[in-house]
């Protein structure tokens, strides 16, 4: 069994037991905002940057864990734009890394079998050059396998939380929670991926919506390979074919790009299978 295959079967283990770590026993997480000096307890917004925050926050200590019952040395992002979150570096051979990002969205309220999506990273410099060192802790080349630790969870309805008023440390667990029913997932990040980006104009790669398929690992690229995804990602936008009508025009599809290739287009999971 390979070093990868070991670390992701660990991973999911892991995910595994965080559900009932942070949840109370009606689903709701267990964290119901900040406190200060006076006892007070003050409503955390469900803003989505607020909540992954605190999110990462509240499961270091297991992260921590984790890493040491697997010798593992957990190196973090330097800074704030940096690739990945965690860098999870073998104690017994510092050559095997692991790239491992938190990620996460919450469900349609209106479509439930879908979520927001996210970004799983950029596909700019360092994905392009797999020994640079721009905005990520170590060489893309270097990490075995690029993770996602993924949360999905339900948004509270605006109505139910107050975030005006203080709450008595007492009231605690009369307390609404911004978020509840907490799903975690682990997954490659290429077998997640579509074929848009992720956020507005910067250059990020963009993930499927449909739940189900993100558990399972069923991205576009899920049946090509990661070969497929890198080709694709690497040049993303950069080349330029001939129309019917004879103008030009920007790949910007799998589809059209393993037209390009001379690819197996019957290898394209159907984005019909993500809305």
């Amino acid at each position: 069994m390979s070093e990868k295959t070991k670390f992701e079967q660990a991973l999911h283990k892991l995910a595994a037991t965080l559900t009932k770590h942070i949840s109370t026993a009606d689903g709701q997480w267990t964290v119901k905002g900040f406190i200060d000096t006076f006892r007070n307890v003050y409503t955390i917004s469900s803003d989505t940057k607020i909540v992954s925050k605190i999110l990462e926050i509240h499961l270091f200590p297991k992260i921590l864990a984790f890493a040491e019952q697997h010798e593992m040395a957990v190196v973090l992002a330097e800074h704030q734009n940096y690739y990945p979150d965690i860098s999870f570096v073998s104690k017994k051979d510092e050559s095997i890394k692991f790239a491992v990002d938190f990620k996460t969205t919450y469900r349609n309220p209106k479509k439930p079998w879908l979520c927001n999506g996210f970004t799983l990273g950029s596909h700019g410099k360092y994905f392009e050059d797999r020994t640079s060192k721009k905005n990520i802790q170590f060489p893309y080349g270097q990490y075995a396998g690029h993770f996602c630790l993924g949360i999905i969870y339900d948004r509270a309805e605006g109505a139910t939380i107050d975030e005006t008023r203080p709450h008595s440390i007492d009231d605690l667990h009369s307390i609404t929670s911004v978020i509840s029913n907490i799903q975690f997932f682990v997954a490659e990040k290429w077998k997640i991926a579509g074929d848009k980006g992720g956020s507005g104009n910067t250059a990020n790669i963009g993930s499927i919506q449909r739940i189900d398929d993100i558990i399972k690992g069923r991205g576009l690229f899920s049946k090509l390979g990661e070969e497929w995804f890198d080709d694709y990602w690497m040049n993303f936008g950069k080349i330029t074919v001939k129309t019917a009508s004879g103008e030009t025009e920007k790949i910007k599809s799998l589809m059209d790009f393993v037209k390009y290739r001379g690819g197996d287009t019957s290898m394209i999971v159907k984005k019909d299978n993500q809305e």
